[in-house]
């Protein structure tokens, strides 16, 4: 992809939709979404003979995402609303984040958007990292923005979001809407029910998220909803040093959390062993005596 454009790239004329390896430009362009006919239940009538189809074809997005994403070096997904404007504070934001988490060694995972995906990407990709983006079959046209180096495109949500957590040690989280919103609270069950292991979650944008913290915090752990040690899974700043340091921190604690229990696991068997030869020269000892 051409990045000459920068951020004022145009599109090419005409609708145009990637649906895996096939390409769809104008009046060959479907009126629904492949997610949205898996789950509309009023066509429960083809389901024989249609759904173990899509069957096949939810399981090709998680191997072609597994395939291509397996190689992915350390890497942060980052997410933010589609609609900000390129000169808005939250790009201004993101642009800087993607520069400093590329320096850092991170990839830059996004949905592959504009916006403040695309202002992620950018930074990233112009600090020399590496850029990822994974895109959405979506009613509207949204298509992969100029600043990714590595795109894949997904029918299936649920597929996609797989790929989100799976290749990343971290989310940060910035400005943005509907989707975003989801992906933020997918990312904090995950960590508050253990099914991911110190997955930093951060917050940028102090002004946008207070409100909801205030209410996190003064309604829903107040009412005993979520244990107050649940706030504590989110980081919140403006600072795009210390969220890179968060990460980084938590990254470097994961590590020496695996590498102590490694050597107590090494120590364990040590013992384990000595204890053995021990018995068995015991036992031999016995058996001579015995004679």
């Amino acid at each position: 992809m051409s990045q000459s454009n920068g951020r004022d790239a145009g599109r090419a004329p005409g609708r145009e939709r990637h649906r895996g390896a096939v390409t769809l430009r104008r009046q060959a362009i479907p009126t629904s979404t492949a997610d949205q006919r898996l789950l509309d239940s009023r066509g429960r009538g083809d389901w024989k003979t249609r759904d173990a189809w899509r069957a096949l074809r939810i399981l090709s997005e998680f191997v072609e995402g597994f395939d291509t994403l397996a190689d992915l070096p350390p890497a942060v997904s980052v997410f933010g609303s589609a609609r900000s404007g390129p000169d808005s504070a939250e790009c201004v934001l993101a642009e800087e984040l993607g520069a400093a988490l590329a320096r850092a060694g991170y990839a830059v995972i996004t949905g592959g958007g504009p916006g403040v995906m695309e202002a992620a990407n950018r930074g990233a990709s112009e600090a020399g990292g590496l850029s990822v983006g994974l895109g959405i079959e979506l009613p509207f046209e949204q298509g992969i923005n100029d600043w990714v180096d590595l795109a894949i495109d997904f029918r299936y949500f649920f597929a996609r979001k797989t790929m989100f957590v799976k290749y990343a040690q971290a989310f940060v989280v910035l400005p943005g809407g509907f989707g975003t919103m989801d992906e933020l609270f997918e990312a904090l069950t995950l960590v508050q029910t253990g099914k991911v292991t110190r997955f930093p979650v951060v917050l940028m944008g102090v002004d946008y998220w207070r409100g909801l913290l205030d209410w996190l915090r003064d309604t829903m752990a107040a009412g005993g909803k979520i244990g107050p040690v649940d706030l504590d899974l989110i980081c919140l700043t403006d600072d795009v040093n210390a969220a890179v340091r968060h990460i980084v921190e938590a990254e470097a604690a994961l590590s020496a959390e695996q590498e102590a229990v490694r050597e107590e696991a090494v120590a364990r068997t040590g013992a384990d062993q000595q204890a053995a030869a021990a018995e068995h020269a015991a036992a031999d000892r016995r058996e001579a005596e015995e004679r």
